[in-house]
């Protein structure tokens, strides 16, 4: 797809949410077809690599999974569940990474002005010179993702590529997919071909395939297809959502702190310029009295 200009929509600890006079761009996404990934990593070993994010120091734990979690220099994972179905062992594997999403909770509950921005296109990243490391956006991620970088002191997670997509390329991880399991467009065109696939299993035997795009974030720029329909078999949340306490400061509380600050000003020069300045005593503020 062409090239994008990267216009923010909205960033974090920002009082109003989208900047005016912004150009509509189309809103992109990453289509993930779990029934037909091999669990090869190509997809992990390439994000790596374009990442520049080195290597991380794994153990053996009895699983083909890479690491047991994202971690601030590991943004992709392969996951491996393996589970009974109909009398049989299945492996329900799905690439795990931010989804970013329509509504982000990081960004939400992030406190640091700009260290977590949308760009118009539904893309959602991180700006380590303005992120404090605080990790308030971990706590709003339904899908815990964004993590701390001991070395760096910032959060970090997938970008999805954002320097790629804005010249036109697909994600790095995407590029290296070997088995077309992975695919990447605009979020239209990516969900009409998430239901194209989850009608083709339906008619295969797969009744309970399904599309997830959960609506409790506003939907996500990566949508996943699965072959069976229980999201948390995959790990996933079964109806993600913002955390009530994140929606609440950001809708509520802040706004009130503000209010009540600004009307402690205007009082405060009120005031001063009814009474003017305090002035001290004549006597130099003595408390001692004469014989």
């Amino acid at each position: 797809m062409a090239g994008q200009t990267l216009e923010i929509k909205r960033s974090s600890a920002a009082m109003w949410g989208t900047h005016t006079g912004i150009r509509t761009t189309p809103t992109v996404a990453k289509y993930i077809d779990t029934t037909t990934c091999i669990g090869c990593k190509a997809c992990e070993a390439a994000c790596q690599e374009w990442n520049d994010l080195g290597t991380v120091e794994t153990h053996q734990t009895g699983t083909y999974q890479t690491l047991p979690k994202l971690d601030a220099k590991f943004w992709n994972l392969i996951r491996f569940n393996e589970r009974e179905v109909d009398g049989g062992l299945m492996w329900m594997m799905r690439k795990d990474q931010c989804m970013h999403c329509a509504e982000p909770g990081c960004l939400e509950a992030c406190p640091a002005p700009g260290a977590i921005v949308q760009y118009g296109n539904g893309i959602v990243d991180v700006d380590p010179s303005k992120c404090i490391g605080c990790g308030y956006c971990a706590t709003g991620c339904p899908f815990d993702v964004p993590k701390f970088h001991v070395k760096t002191g910032k959060m970090a997670k997938c970008t999805l590529c954002v320097d790629r997509v804005e010249v036109g390329l697909e994600p790095a991880c995407v590029k290296a997919c070997p088995t077309g399991c992975l695919n990447f467009g605009t979020k239209d065109d990516m969900v009409a071909l998430g239901k194209a696939r989850v009608d083709q299993l339906n008619k295969s035997g797969f009744k309970e395939a399904m599309l997830y795009d959960p609506e409790g974030v506003g939907g996500t720029s990566v949508v996943t297809v699965l072959g069976h329909g229980h999201p948390e078999w995959y790990d996933l949340p079964v109806d993600p959502n913002v955390p009530v306490l994140v929606r609440l400061w950001k809708s509520v509380l802040r706004p009130v702190g503000v209010l009540a600050a600004l009307v402690t000003a205007i009082g405060t020069f009120a005031h001063y310029t009814k009474y003017g300045p305090i002035e001290p005593p004549s006597d130099g503020g003595s408390d001692e009295h004469p014989n």
